[in-house]
């Protein structure tokens, strides 16, 4: 499925569905979006959706933690040609404890039939990643990472930089880190054994909700990167900031508006 994230070219939804695990999961944009296409009229559509997002006591969206599994679309790559960079399960997380590892085994075999792709897998349980990927690579007869294949995991937050030590022990081609929505300084981090790094802010379906992010938290984010030559790819400033610099994106994802400083888009360097 076509994406407007700026940092890939699509999206490969092979499981739906979620539970939140930290702060950076508050106001998650798949929870709303699942609710709508769960209410599709179209049943191809909402059957794919059925049953993962419910209303709380308060009436607000939450993930149910049912995972669908669609075993169907595990062939869709395959029959896109031209070569793209894939965010895979953008409505999900590949490494869901409820997503079994056999599954996981078939989307891995479609990444491996499908060189030409590459794709993008970003997690917010990275503890998981090598064990996982253990049984996989057994199971597949893989003795290295596929080399199209890129794992990330979201730190939001100085809490939760932990993650990053978890992604290096991980088999992977590239490792990257995704802070949006960056929530708080990250003075504890370490970039090094890392790829890449993404940064933004916070942006949300229901515009109260969207928290603020410092410039200088990015800043300080990006010349720990320069540092130890991690490339960086800032993707937005966020809703708040957007509001009170009269964006015309609402996001504040449009580069040509922000500090120039802030206009850095890069890719990581693979073989």
């Amino acid at each position: 499925m076509s994406t407007k994230i700026a940092w890939t070219d699509e999206t490969w939804n092979v499981t739906i569905g979620c539970t939140k695990v930290s702060d950076g999961c508050d106001n998650c944009y798949a929870i709303s979006e699942a609710w709508m296409r769960a209410h599709n009229p179209n049943p191809k559509v909402s059957e794919a959706f059925a049953g993962t997002v419910a209303k709380d006591s308060d009436g607000r969206l939450d993930w149910t933690g049912r995972i669908n599994l669609l075993g169907a679309r595990l062939d869709q790559p395959k029959h896109w040609r031209k070569p793209r960079k894939i965010f895979v399960n953008s409505m999900s997380d590949v490494f869901a404890a409820r997503v079994p590892v056999d599954f996981v085994a078939k989307i891995w075999a479609t990444m491996q039939d499908t060189p030409q792709h590459t794709y993008q897998i970003l997690t917010k349980r990275p503890e998981r990643i090598a064990r996982v990927l253990d049984k996989v690579h057994a199971e597949l007869g893989l003795t290295e990472p596929l080399p199209n294949v890129w794992i990330g995991t979201s730190i939001e937050s100085d809490e939760f930089v932990r993650r990053a030590d978890a992604l290096r022990q991980a088999p992977a081609a590239v490792r990257f880190i995704s802070a949006e929505p960056l929530l708080g300084p990250l003075p504890s981090l370490d970039v090094r054994g890392l790829d890449w790094v993404i940064l933004g802010g916070e942006s949300s379906k229901r515009k109260a909700d969207a928290r603020p992010l410092d410039l200088d938290w990015v800043r300080e984010v990006m010349g720990r990167c320069r540092a130890a030559d991690v490339a960086v790819f800032v993707k937005q400033l966020g809703a708040v900031w957007a509001r009170a610099n009269g964006a015309a994106d609402k996001k504040g994802g449009e580069p040509e508006e922000w500090p120039a400083d802030l206009r850095v888009q890069e890719f990581p360097t693979t073989a």
